[in-house]
């Protein structure tokens, strides 16, 4: 499905139209990478474009740099209430048919904007369409796997999901909907801290098509300590466990189509049955060598490492990445797939003890 997906987004003729397009940049105490992202968006090549910088209430100098670029851009300022209002707000100052969410540390590419509205251009009912996340500062051991994770996640996963129009999460870093449909599926709820996953899954319900622009590129700075790691994918996961808590009856109503047929159960085994899998079958396989048995769980270890590095190839040759990332694959089975599965596990645990989820991110660095 990976590479039919591919072949579909290869054989899509060029964007007929170009229809205006508002591309909104929430931000709250950005003054290391701000910059950059208003740059890089005023240099991207598209020809009806409005740029909207929403301030949540910073307490640093991020307002007073993007005020340098008010010539260029709309500067909005409002107090501090969170991703989620200020993503509404300024929604409300847009006047495209197409709103474009680019967080504030992404780099977008100079043709992902036209890249990214072809995705319409596929069905009337398509509602988004999400970009493609890169690592732009796989510089470390930590921001390597990432990027392969992002790559595999990207490539693999959601390309799948593509082809039945039901990709799950149009990530707030790059991610683009129809204005028309954002606001009949409601305003971005506050009551989560993943609010580009809640509002997709919103969008799904509705009945309307996600899909998916490889080429569309975005270029995101990834948590480079296992500090900031954390933090992020505690946000993350907190998040995850909240929407699928709240869109719980997806899960098991046929008349959500693909959502409830593929999606939502493979997100559901991926967030709460794999991690438990994959402590349990660690533990077997260190009683297994106690007991005499180091031999099998070696073979079956191989067997499990091939397959993923298999994957993990086509992944980099569909995406035509640096092949060198390959010599981290075996990390995301050993190593730092165990520290992903830890912090699920744990937002699960917290999850049930109904701890309540606040919101976490990583220093940024400015690279």
């Amino acid at each position: 499905m990976a590479v039919l997906s591919k072949y579909r987004e290869e054989i899509q003729p060029d964007v007929e139209s170009y229809p205006k397009i508002s591309i909104i940049i929430p931000a709250y105490n950005e003054e290391k990478v701000i910059a950059n992202t208003i740059e890089s968006l005023i240099e991207t090549k598209y020809p009806k474009k409005e740029i909207i910088f929403v301030d949540d209430g910073s307490k640093d100098n991020t307002l007073r740099i993007a005020t340098q670029y008010k010539d260029q851009i709309k500067i909005l300022h409002k107090e501090n209430g969170g991703k989620a209002t200020a993503l509404n707000y300024g929604i409300q100052y847009s006047t495209g048919e197409i709103i474009v969410i680019v967080d504030a540390d992404t780099i977008i590419g100079r043709q992902s904007l036209k890249e990214i509205v072809k995705g319409f251009e596929v069905d009337e009912h398509v509602a988004a369409v999400a970009g493609n996340i890169k690592v732009r500062n796989a510089n470390n051991w930590l921001t390597k796997c990432q990027a392969l994770e992002y790559i595999t996640g990207i490539q693999i996963v959601r390309r799948a999901f593509d082809v039945f129009g039901s990709i799950t999460i149009v990530p707030g870093a790059l991610g683009a909907f129809k204005k028309s449909y954002l606001s009949e599926a409601g305003a971005y709820g506050k009551d989560t801290i993943v609010e580009d996953f809640d509002q997709t899954i919103k969008l799904l319900k509705a009945g309307l098509i996600t899909q998916g622009s490889a080429k569309a590129t975005a270029y995101t700075e990834a948590p480079n300590t296992l500090k900031d790691f954390v933090a992020q994918r505690k946000r993350w996961y907190r998040g995850n466990m909240q929407v699928l808590k709240r869109h719980v009856d997806a899960l098991t109503n046929p008349r959500y189509g693909y959502l409830q047929k593929l999606s939502l159960p493979y997100l559901f085994l991926g967030m709460v049955v794999t991690p438990i899998i994959g402590f349990t079958a660690t533990a077997n396989a260190i009683l297994g060598v106690i007991m005499g048995d180091g031999w099998y769980v070696l073979q079956v270890s191989l067997i499990f490492t091939t397959v993923h590095y298999l994957m993990t190839a086509l992944a980099l040759r569909i995406d035509e990445e640096d092949q060198k990332l390959l010599w981290y694959a075996g990390f995301l089975v050993f190593g730092f797939k165990q520290i992903v599965d830890a912090l699920l596990l744990k937002a699960i645990i917290e999850q049930l003890r109904n701890k309540k989820a606040t919101w976490t991110s990583a220093t940024r660095i400015g690279v």
